[in-house]
């Protein structure tokens, strides 16, 4: 069997280091080739000896020489800046792409992935978010097939495998995140420790304040919507705080298909860079009378105002859902540096939506504008 080469964008980061513990579970399956991170040169650099990776790009410039002398004595290529990793995303010889990245950043190695043609398995939910109309073009034009990593589209995924007949309705379970349990009241002075607890994923912090105030969520839908076809009044969201259930398809008939198992970001990982074939696994097992009760609640719209934020923006459609991520970037890492409060986050997205200039039909430049301009509003929201 010849082994998959493979390029992970991101790879010092929570999906990155899980996409690498299946590369080491599976030698025989892959062969990595690039790995890209943000500025951790450290780990990058111990990252490309143990794989032999032929090419490595760190995105902050500055840790460009301290990365080039810790590899000068091997034969990995070094390169820096934000735009050699989209460059390298669609060059050399690879044949899947991982893209890990966080954010709007992840957008443009999507974009560059796809017109090379090459199986992209993503992760970086904000290519949809914000172009997915560009996006799902560019993978139809060049036949460049999107296999989902986040854990409740591929179970969507999964769910509609051998399927002829149309969806009733898409179901995306949602844990509640880190601050289910707080009041209303309780949130007005929520911590950053507190935030970042979440009770069953181990991931990044960005996506993990996101999951805390439902913005996760509410990209998820928009990023359903993109992936399968489906439009927003078919897409419901269900609160189901075991995270057992990933996710579900109704069908007409009435009949629903749900995939289960533990929350554990290897399984959708593997299950994107090995489809059709499953990883072997030994040691996952379900244990059902670990988990007697799965429980299932409507989501509170009113503490969690950005869920119902992401569907408008994704019935607006052209660059709402860009700005509001945008906006969101900014008020998340204002949050996590301890310049904002929690509640201010929704409120800096509100803000830019209502200020911000709208294309109905944008292109990337328009995608890119949008984005600067809502990072500003949301940086004049938050007097930073």
């Amino acid at each position: 069997m010849t082994r998959q080469r493979v390029a992970i964008l991101g790879s010092t980061g929570s999906i990155g280091e899980q996409t690498l513990d299946i590369v080491r579970e599976n030698p025989d399956s892959f062969e990595v080739r690039i790995l890209t991170a943000h500025r951790n040169w450290q780990r990058l650099a111990a990252q490309a000896r143990e794989f032999d990776a032929d090419t490595v790009v760190i995105a902050d410039s500055t840790c460009g020489e301290p990365l080039r002398t810790a590899l000068a004595d091997t034969d990995t290529k070094v390169y820096a800046g934000e735009e050699a990793v989209a460059q390298v995303a669609a060059g050399g010889d690879t044949d899947v792409v991982v893209n890990a990245l966080v954010g709007y950043a992840g957008l443009a190695p999507t974009v560059a992935t796809l017109r090379a043609g090459k199986k992209l398995a993503l992760a970086n939910k904000e290519s949809l978010v914000v172009g997915g109309e560009v996006v799902m073009r560019l993978a139809q034009e060049h036949r460049a097939p999107i296999l989902p990593i986040d854990s409740e589209h591929s179970a969507i995924f999964q769910c509609l495998a051998g399927e002829q007949s149309p969806v009733r309705r898409l179901i995306i379970t949602c844990s509640g995140g880190s601050l289910r349990d707080f009041t209303h009241e309780q949130l007005e002075t929520v911590t950053v420790r507190q935030a970042l607890r979440h009770p069953q994923w181990q991931m990044g912090a960005k996506i993990t304040i996101d999951s805390s105030t439902l913005v996760n969520k509410g990209f998820e839908v928009i990023e359903a919507h993109w992936l399968f076809g489906t439009p927003a009044d078919k897409i419901a969201v269900l609160l189901h705080p075991q995270s057992i259930v990933h996710s579900m398809v109704e069908f007409e008939d009435g009949a629903i298909k749900a995939q289960l198992g533990t929350p554990d970001m290897r399984m959708p990982i593997s299950h994107a860079l090995l489809y059709p074939r499953r990883a072997v696994r030994p040691e996952e097992h379900f244990d059902f009378l670990a988990h007697p009760q799965l429980t299932f609640a409507e989501v509170d719209r009113t503490k969690y105002p950005a869920l119902d934020i992401a569907y408008d923006c994704l019935r607006r459609g052209g660059t709402a859902a860009c700005t509001m991520n945008g906006s969101n970037e900014v008020a998340v890492a204002a949050f996590l540096g301890e310049r904002c409060r929690w509640t201010d986050i929704v409120r800096a997205i509100e803000y830019a939506l209502t200020r911000a200039a709208f294309s109905a039909a944008p292109t990337l430049d328009d995608y890119a504008a949008a984005n600067a301009e809502s990072r500003r509003l949301a940086a004049e929201y938050l007097h930073l």
